[in-house]
């Protein structure tokens, strides 16, 4: 178990963050369920109803709270970026958390409970931090062109 962080995301779901709690868990390694609570008879939900679930993902800590049906609902202005070693790592990624979602541009998706993800594999990231200021700014403008980021794309635009 990872050492506990001051601080932790809380994702509101209706009553379904049981079950997005065990997908994530299941696309990313070392990951796990660590602690799941139940409402009692004071509701608002029914009773033995998940209350909230904590879990791990590769050492992060969340919390899904299923709140009921408040109106609240995820959108673009908060995701969870996952560092991606290689092509492999992406192509996982992509594809797992953007079953049953909607993959986006720049490899950005929103999953099928409607949680944003930046999909980045790592040598984007190095090849836009170049001195070389052109190549970089080859390097942004394929990736600008792309929904999944495809790293040998990126390195042949750098390269000019």
């Amino acid at each position: 178990m990872a050492t506990a962080s001051k601080v932790t995301p809380w994702l509101w779901f209706d009553t379904n963050g049981e079950e997005a709690a065990n997908f994530y868990v299941s696309v990313f390694k070392n990951s796990s369920v660590t602690e799941v609570t139940h409402y009692g008879s004071a509701g608002p939900l029914p009773e033995g109803t998940a209350m909230t679930v904590s879990f791990e993902l590769d050492g992060q800590q969340f919390v899904m709270l299923n709140g009921g049906d408040a109106g609240f609902s995820f959108n673009e202005s908060v995701s969870f970026k996952v560092d991606c070693e290689d092509q492999a790592e992406v192509d996982h990624f992509w594809e797992a958390l953007g079953e049953g979602g909607e993959h986006g541009p720049c490899g950005w998706l929103k999953d099928k409970y409607g949680l944003s993800w930046q999909i980045v594999p790592r040598r984007l990231e190095e090849l836009m931090r170049s001195d070389d200021t052109a190549a970089a700014q080859r390097a942004m403008a394929a990736m600008l062109q792309m929904g999944k980021i495809v790293v040998a794309d990126i390195e042949a635009a750098y390269a000019g």
